[in-house]
């Protein structure tokens, strides 16, 4: 059954691009031009996938994503002009699993999409006994939980998927374009900064002093590793 993507846009032409790229790549397309119209459409269709723009009447994406993943955990794609880290922070903190900017390749959007989903099917396939631990963390990936000292951690999909990555290798150094590809099962030239917005938020979640982490260390020049500190 082909996978059905929800596109959402104040602009028609970039709609009826991205609508026209995914269909011609077997997807199903149902569309929205504002926020309103995008949760009934959610709730209606039950996409598999929602590519967002952040700038949204009546709701905008950040927003959108926030309930999406809340009520549906619906992998989200943001499509957005708006360039500024704080923006691109903001959207993956909520849980968004990809982030992209206009002007935009519609092929690339394509391809991330197919990628999101890919590593959305394997996460629903992992190991349901698969339990790994550093220190006093605990990755459970079947139930896609971590627990710190017992307390659960919240996580989106993205940082769960960087976490057990790296913790699966302890010591092991990879870098961001290595770690993207293990992680989201594809990688994108230029994508550094939005893995290192990813370790950012991961750090802050797991309460890792980034000037001296007990988790997830930076390896100046190369990437990163993770190595149990009491």
């Amino acid at each position: 059954m082909a996978k059905s993507i929800l596109v959402v846009d104040d602009n028609p032409k970039i709609v009826e691009v991205l609508t026209a790229y995914l269909r011609k790549e077997g997807f199903d397309v149902v569309t929205a031009a504002d926020g309103p119209e995008a949760v009934a459409v959610a709730e209606s269709a039950r996409p598999d996938l929602a590519l967002l723009d952040i700038m949204l009447p009546g709701i905008d994406g950040i927003e959108l994503t926030r309930r999406f993943q809340r009520d549906y955990d619906l992998p989200v794609i943001l499509v957005t002009a708006r360039t500024e880290e704080i923006d691109r922070l903001i959207g993956l903190e909520v849980g968004a699993d990809d982030y992209i900017s206009k002007p935009f390749s519609p092929r690339e959007v394509v391809a991330r999409v197919k990628a999101v989903l890919r590593r959305a099917e394997r996460a629903e396939a992992a190991e349901p006994a698969k339990v790994l631990s550093l220190g006093d963390l605990e990755i459970d990936r079947g139930g896609r939980v971590v627990r710190a000292a017992g307390v659960p951690i919240p996580l989106t999909r993205t940082e769960f998927d960087i976490l057990a990555t790296l913790v699966a290798h302890p010591g092991r150094v990879y870098s961001r374009m290595q770690l993207m590809e293990a992680a989201q099962g594809v990688a994108y030239e230029g994508y550094e900064r939005t893995m290192d917005a990813h370790v950012k938020n991961l750090r802050r979640k797991l309460g890792d002093d980034s000037k001296d982490p007990r988790y997830v260390q930076t390896v100046f020049g190369v990437g990163y590793k993770v190595e149990a500190r009491p």
